[in-house]
């Protein structure tokens, strides 16, 4: 491992400690909640359109978690600002641990990508495409 894992490493603890946007957002145009029933990590994502519903404006979130899957959440709900409500919808597990930078074991993937699952499905209810009282569940 070299200095730039550490890096990577100092970073995921950082925002485990210091999540970014951690809260709710009072009206959200859409909020959803997921879990990782394997370890128990819990997410819920609020999210703010723009006006046209096509912009992410605002994200927040809270829940409970490893470091990897709060962290991941935290750096998540900052790249989501400002991005186009399609591009979420084409983000995938390689993007995610690319984002965290460090390798992630393949039975540590379900908690890294649980909100981005989440965001991705809370899209998919506020278009009508998904139940509304679906929860995301992570695949075991």
């Amino acid at each position: 491992m070299g200095l730039g894992s550490d890096m990577y490493r100092q970073q995921i603890l950082d925002h485990y400690k210091n999540p970014r946007n951690y809260g709710e957002i009072e009206d959200p145009d859409f909020t959803h909640v997921g879990e990782n029933p394997s370890c128990g990590d819990t997410i819920r994502m609020d999210v703010e359109l723009d006006d046209a519903g096509e912009t992410i404006e605002a994200v927040r979130f809270t829940g409970d978690g490893c470091a990897i899957s709060m962290a991941s959440a935290s750096m998540l709900s900052e790249r989501l600002h400002g991005m186009p409500v399609d591009d979420l919808d084409a983000l995938d597990t390689d993007d995610v641990t690319d984002m965290l930078g460090v390798d992630i074991s393949p039975m540590r993937v379900k908690c890294a990508v649980l909100g981005r699952q989440v965001a991705q499905d809370g899209a998919k209810i506020h278009r009508g495409e998904l139940d509304p009282d679906d929860r995301t569940v992570t695949e075991e």
